[in-house]
């Protein structure tokens, strides 16, 4: 399946350990920016009730959140906190001449 690599935002706009979303297509993203610089994505609802992750807590690998408190590895999408129990979808990031883009399939 070809990827078709997405404007997100600039590079400058997400800080270091820190998420935002990004809507596109219908579909709802979290970008991440790690405490080293590198920026990961991830399907940007809690697999748990629906709710924006973007409005989460990220500290260092793990996103929380915002309502139960349950975690995911944003890095992996792997749930490793309860509530949750289903892993997030992860998505290609890359950064080029400072933008943030995010491989969608």
């Amino acid at each position: 399946m070809s990827k078709n690599w997405v404007e997100v935002c600039g590079a400058d706009k997400i800080d270091e350990e820190d998420v935002i979303r990004f809507d596109h297509d219908g579909q709802t993203y979290a970008v991440y920016r790690s405490l080293n610089g590198e920026f990961f994505a991830t399907d940007g609802l809690c697999t748990h009730e629906k709710i924006h992750l973007a409005d989460g807590l990220v500290m260092d690998d793990i996103i929380e959140c915002p309502k139960h408190n349950g975690r995911f590895n944003y890095k992996t999408g792997e749930a490793i906190g309860a509530p949750v129990c289903v892993n997030l979808k992860i998505y290609q990031a890359k950064v080029e001449v400072g933008i943030v883009f995010i491989a969608i399939p």
